[in-house]
């Protein structure tokens, strides 16, 4: 279960910079996890859940926006969403594509109090 130490990641980022800020506690937690990330989102969520108890987070709103994956076809150049690793292109079925998004695993914002 590697969302634990994800989540064990993202509760020490945070408060590094809710101690730069000079922050006591953060209200407000929002991630961005693409699809293609390899994270379970319901063991993320409980991994946050069980490892925020006595942080700087332990009474922050969390939220986890999923992002769609999308690739670009090296061959045609279109580009198109999916959330399938091994997905071909669908207008040329070539499989020589570049992820331009969807694995992210970014904290996009935090308000301290």
């Amino acid at each position: 279960m590697h969302e634990l130490s994800i989540a064990l990641s993202i509760i020490e980022l945070a408060e590094e910079e809710a101690n730069k800020a000079g922050s006591p506690e953060i209200n407000e937690l929002e991630l961005e996890v693409g699809l293609l990330a390899g994270v379970d989102f319901d063991a993320l969520e409980f991994a946050l859940e069980m490892s925020k108890k006595s942080t700087l987070i332990e009474h922050a709103a969390i939220s986890i926006n999923k992002i769609q994956g999308k690739f670009r076809c090296k061959e045609c150049d279109i580009s198109f969403t999916t959330d399938d690793l091994i997905s071909p292109c669908p207008s040329c079925k070539n499989y020589h594509l570049e992820l331009i998004q969807g694995n992210e695993l970014r904290i996009k914002s935090l308000t301290v109090k």
